[in-house]
């Protein structure tokens, strides 16, 4: 029989339980708070594909419909492709795990967690870093944990840990939080323009948080744990090595990167590699090397370069200090039919943003198993072509890393979008990045707010991103010597740096934050003083941009749908509405503007449309059907529709339920021979009622009437209905 073994945090009512279920695994744990409850393995390939130089660690988090009762929409029935939060929590997961295998173990490891039971109350993806970290501790992969995650919330004025998914809708600030039993790992969120110091004590409370989770996580270590399998490291061989070296000596690689262009510097070093390999292939002979030799040396060649002189005289490859931005431009309505549109470059790295507005019913729909937001009416989509590095590749639908680059943009520009009653548009913002070397994502927030703000939505205050990197030297026990943070950093310097800290925000404080490290902690002093240079780095960014737009525009594109909002009796609404929806397609369909009923039942109608004219008859056509009342009227116009004809006339629905008789003589302004040489059934044509028999309450109407009063009053007429010429008159 398996032996069970739990592990409590009592502080925040999460377990950890193991020995029950999958004893296959390397390791497998089951963690719960309330009564959501997420099952996390972990998995080790016991050998390596040939020629491997890279460590593929797989993290896969998936949420299955049956947790929280329900059935998976769709034909099938069964869970297709992971959505967008799968994809986020697996990232969320990933980038703090991946640091703390050893250098050179590359065998494959895989970490897969499946959401089992869904409260609605707490959130999954907490769970799922915890569970991983506990799996892979108890395992025997070797890895260097544990560690923890927390979410943090801040509410009227305190800070919560792990808050429940409705305490989350008061809260100013949303903080996932992992570290280390002494520092912090990584962190990743958004905020309603945090001040960098209550951001700082956010972090501190974080990192006090955390403690009882790896406690409970050590103690499940400590009872079940198994002891770490030994794994060969990959290493190049010291022969190629000696001779790489030889040939791609320390001094030789710096001066082939410093001081030169991306294109010129990846060159330069190419060319070096094919040297070695000829080097190589000369002195051991092509059988007693392979590729990985080249590639592992080359990483720590490049390393060390990339690191060295900023290290000792704070001078980086493109020959900035540590502190200075590169180059900056921006410029805005780069797109003539878009709504708003923005183009944004720091260096090599250069997007083009385009924003697009429209209803709210327009707003995307979110699935969420676990409760929470139902939809969003902002989003930001990122899209990263091969082109961008000057590479081929697939051009497909959006990966992993686009997706995640695009969240990240996106929670940063949300906390200063306008409240929907004030601004009430779905809005989305396409970020297309066309040059890459750096921080693409805080382009994206760049090039996002100057679309946003050339579409002419109101934002509360411009925001701006900027990445932070590291460079650091250790002691012999493994602890940071010396360090330095660099603003702006290069692809380069984030591939061979120890960190790429993101922090987006407006000139009053931090709306949305991303850290990853390469590194297996960092220390908060490094990390106060990134926050402090990026802040620096931001108001330098946003100078540049608000001389390209110093405010959003008063006016909206001439192509983006104007609004018009009404108050109806709340009662009517489903007068509005009609049966099926029938009376609100109807006048969608006469009218061509697009009708949006708020979801909260104030009586609020939103009235969309580029067509002025459109816009006020639907507005008429509201006005009739649920404001002065529901009957027609003598002496009004009405905007009908013909639902039959007859030899005598026609009979024209006027408002919903509600129709008239056009008798033949009230067509047209000339003899008509037949009625269906006029009108036929579905045709749209103007009518004014022109009296209502007293006690038959039938209704007469007249075509003929309605088009001689908007002729003589010069108003536009949309009757579809298509009369034939006038005979000639008898002489």
């Amino acid at each position: 029989m398996n032996q069970k073994h739990n592990a409590t945090v009592a502080e925040l009512g999460m377990t950890f339980s193991t020995g029950t279920y999958a004893n296959l695994a390397n390791g497998a744990v089951n963690v719960c708070v309330g009564e959501t409850n997420v099952f996390v393995t972990a998995c080790v390939a016991q050998s390596m594909r040939p020629g491997q130089d890279f460590f593929p660690l797989t993290v896969d988090y998936r949420e299955k419909y049956s947790a929280a009762g329900r059935f998976p929409g769709g034909y099938f029935k069964r869970e297709g492709r992971p959505s967008e939060k799968e994809i986020l929590t697996s990232r969320l997961c990933d980038r703090p795990c991946r640091p703390l295998f050893p250098e050179g173990f590359l065998n494959e490891v895989q970490i897969i967690g499946q959401l089992m039971s869904a409260d609605q109350i707490h959130e999954s993806d907490i769970l799922m870093v915890n569970g991983a970290s506990a799996a892979l501790a108890i395992s025997d992969i070797p890895w260097a944990g544990p560690i923890a995650c927390v979410r943090v919330a801040e509410i009227d004025g305190q800070f919560v840990a792990n808050p429940t998914i409705e305490q989350m809708f008061s809260s100013s600030l949303d903080l996932i939080y992992v570290g280390t039993e002494t520092d912090m790992l990584m962190i990743e969120g958004s905020a309603d323009q945090i001040t960098e110091e209550r951001f700082i004590e956010a972090l501190e409370f974080g990192q006090q948080a955390i403690q009882p989770i790896i406690k409970a996580i050590k103690d499940l270590v400590a009872a079940c744990g198994k002891t770490k399998a030994e794994f060969a490291l990959v290493k190049a061989t010291p022969e190629a090595r000696a001779i790489i070296e030889r040939v791609a000596t320390e001094q030789r690689v710096s001066e082939a990167i410093f001081g030169f262009e991306k294109a010129v510097r990846s060159a330069n070093i190419k060319a070096i590699k094919e040297e070695a390999k000829a080097a190589l292939t000369a002195e051991l002979g092509a059988d007693k090397f392979s590729d990985a030799d080249l590639n592992i040396v080359f990483e720590d060649l490049q390393y060390k370069a990339y690191r060295k002189t900023v290290l000792e005289r704070g001078v980086r490859a493109d020959k900035r200090d540590a502190k200075s931005l590169r180059p900056l431009s921006a410029e805005v309505g780069v797109l003539p039919r878009v709504h708003g549109s923005a183009t944004f470059q720091r260096g090599d790295t250069q997007n083009i943003a385009i924003t697009t507005l429209g209803p709210t019913k327009e707003a995307q729909s979110l699935d969420a198993l676990t409760g929470g937001v139902t939809s969003k009416s902002f989003i930001l989509h990122y899209n990263f072509p091969p082109f961008s590095v000057g590479e081929t590749g697939r051009f497909t639908g959006p990966g992993r890393r686009e997706i995640g680059h695009g969240a990240l943009a996106e929670r940063s520009l949300v906390p200063v979008l306008p409240p929907e009653d004030v601004f009430p548009y779905s809005i989305r913002v396409v970020s297309e990045i066309m040059a890459s070397n750096g921080s693409t994502s805080m382009a994206s927030i760049c090039g996002g707010c100057l679309a946003l703000m050339d579409a002419g939505v109101p934002i509360i205050a411009p925001v701006a991103g900027i990445s932070c990197g590291l460079m650091t030297t250790n002691k012999a026990d493994g602890a940071i010597d010396k360090w330095v943070t660099i603003t702006d950093i290069l692809g380069e310097e984030d591939h061979f740096g120890d960190m790429d800290f993101k922090l987006a925000g407006t000139t009053k404080g931090i709306t949305g934050f991303q850290l990853d490290l390469k590194i297996n902690g960092l220390p908060f002093e490094i990390a106060k003083t990134a926050i402090f240079q990026a802040r620096d780095a931001r108001v330098e960014i946003l100078k540049t941009m608000l001389a390209a737009l110093p405010a959003p525009r008063t006016d909206l594109s001439k192509y983006a749908p104007r609004i018009q909002t009404i108050q109806i009796d709340p009662e009517k609404i489903g007068l509005l509405i009609g049966p099926g929806g029938k009376t609100i397609r109807r006048i969608v369909e006469t009218t061509g503007a697009q009708i949006d009923i708020a979801d909260d039942d104030s009586g609020k109608v939103f009235i969309y449309s580029n067509n002025a004219d459109a816009m006020n008859r639907a507005v008429q056509e509201i006005d009739a059907l649920c404001g002065g009342g529901s009957q027609i009227e003598v002496g009004k116009i009405y905007n009908g529709k013909v639902t039959g004809t007859k030899e005598f006339g026609a009979f024209v629905e006027c408002l919903p339920g509600k129709e008239g008789l056009v008798h033949i003589s009230e067509l047209a302004d000339f003899r008509v021979r037949r009625t269906e040489d006029v009108v036929k059934v579905g045709d749209s044509i103007k009518v004014k009622c022109i009296g209502i028999d007293e006690r038959t309450k039938k209704v007469r109407l007249s075509r003929k009437a309605a088009l001689a009063e908007l002729e003589a009053n010069k108003e536009p007429s949309t009757d579809n209905a298509e009369a034939p010429a006038e005979e000639p008159k008898a002489e």
